[in-house]
């Protein structure tokens, strides 16, 4: 089965670019950082450099690893899910579960492989570029030499194919359960996880109120719970879109008419398949509002004191604007490439709604209720997230419920994460119904 995967690479390359673009990035991200675990470990670095580097990169390659398995898997549950057919012809002529599995993880582990080579060169740059900013904001002493070495090299190429190899694995049991009608308790298990993550993250919010407001680590427990609140939120996303629709059902119908109702009606439909839409979009509200209005608090505290930003305040600092950087990155790509993919995979959806009397007009209406109704559902939730670790580390920080920050930053956000859903659904829509309606239909999807 391996040589079919390879075959299957070679014949239909553009179907894996969206699973090579998240492989790429991600050991380009994961390298990048871990890059400084090599060159804090050369004899010739002062203890203080070497503090700052590696607790830059134990803090972002952790953030590093773990959205370079969302990103693989959410792009690789796509995939999987537009290729029922030729699975169940590969089925019909005697291919074992088994042997569906490991061609769809060779595949995976192939383009995997492919992506984390390309990005060695990309991440020697960025780490250098990282060091010099280090250095230039005098956290780094300027006698440093960059160092590309085997920690870099073995964590990227390691920590990406796993994330390929167990996305893949993952992706394609749902895919065969789904087509042999296998029922299995996974959602007992998924259930569970979300009740863990929005327990912990309760409990690490709530451990800010033990804590002094001149503690070094004052903003860890708040970010680490407004993150696993929202990683809770995002399990429960189907859940949670369902609720809303049950708000939203009479206002879109008198507001967009037909429209509106095949709005209510497909999202109800496919709540489960959205669910790789709205994680995305509420890690990226929740984790971004959270860190940045906390970073903007502590800097405004700082400065009210009288005091100069000593290193780690420094670091603390430039860790967080990363952190938010790639959250910015990856949950565009995860977001772009669901909803790419999700949208195209509608094409005979499309146009059967066309010979049913729909006129494109009406199609492009519903799709940009549904992206409406997503961008919601995911700014709302993760927005929540997000102020159950504000309030509390500002009440803590400063003696005040909320930031003074106002709603600049959290507009930015939405506005990031609205743009990214309306533009990316209408345009791929757009796209698909220059296609005439009856060439639509016979399009095997």
């Amino acid at each position: 089965m391996f040589s079919l995967a390879a075959q299957s690479v070679r014949q239909r390359p553009g179907r894996f670019i969206a699973t090579l673009l998240a492989t790429f990035l991600g050991t380009a991200i994961i390298m990048t950082f871990n890059s400084l675990h090599d060159t804090a470990g050369t004899s010739d670095v002062d203890k203080v450099s070497a503090e700052s580097l590696g607790l830059t990169a134990g803090v972002v390659g952790g953030y590093g690893t773990l959205l370079v398995f969302f990103a693989v898997a959410s792009t690789l549950t796509v995939n999987v899910r537009q290729r029922d057919e030729e699975m169940n012809l590969l089925r019909c002529t005697g291919a074992t579960p088994g042997q569906i599995k490991r061609m769809v993880v060779g595949e995976a582990a192939i383009v995997g492989l492919v992506g984390a080579l390309l990005a060695i060169g990309p991440a020697m740059l960025g780490g250098q570029a990282l060091l010099n900013r280090f250095q230039h904001s005098g956290q780094v002493a300027d006698d440093v030499n960059y160092v590309f070495g085997p920690i870099a090299l073995t964590s990227g190429l390691g920590i990406t194919l796993l994330a390929a190899a167990g996305a893949a694995l993952l992706a394609v049991r749902r895919a065969i359960r789904a087509a042999t009608r296998i029922r299995k308790p996974t959602g007992r298990m998924k259930r569970l996880a979300g009740y863990a993550a929005l327990l912990f993250g309760t409990v690490a919010v709530s451990a800010t109120f033990a804590m002094k407001a001149t503690d070094s680590a004052l903003m860890a427990a708040p970010a680490y719970g407004a993150i696993v609140l929202s990683a809770g939120f995002a399990v429960f996303s189907p859940v949670l879109l369902r609720t809303l629709l049950r708000w939203l059902e009479r206002p879109f119908g008198r507001l967009f008419g037909a429209s509106g109702y095949l709005t209510v009606l497909n999202l109800r439909q496919r709540a489960e398949d959205l669910s790789g839409i709205l994680m995305p979009l509420i890690l990226f509200t929740g984790m971004a509002t959270a860190t940045l209005y906390m970073q903007a608090v502590e800097s405004d505290a700082i400065e009210a004191s009288g005091l100069t930003k000593s290193v780690e305040d420094k670091n603390l600092e430039t860790m967080n604007l990363v952190v938010v950087s790639i959250i910015v990155v990856f949950s565009c790509l995860m977001l772009i490439n669901s909803l790419y993919a999700g949208t195209s995979y509608r094409r005979r959806e499309f146009g059967q709604q066309r010979l049913a009397g729909a006129t494109p007009g009406q199609v492009l209406k519903m799709v940009g209720g549904e992206s409406l109704v997503l961008a919601v559902t995911g700014v709302l939730f993760g927005t929540l997230a997000g102020i159950a670790g504000i309030l509390p580390f500002t009440l803590v920080r400063t003696d005040s419920v909320l930031p003074n920050q106002g709603p600049g930053i959290w507009l930015v956000i939405v506005m990031v994460a609205a743009t990214a859903t309306l533009v990316t659904s209408l345009a791929t829509a757009v796209r698909i119904l220059k296609t005439p309606a009856m060439s639509a239909v016979s399009v095997t999807p």
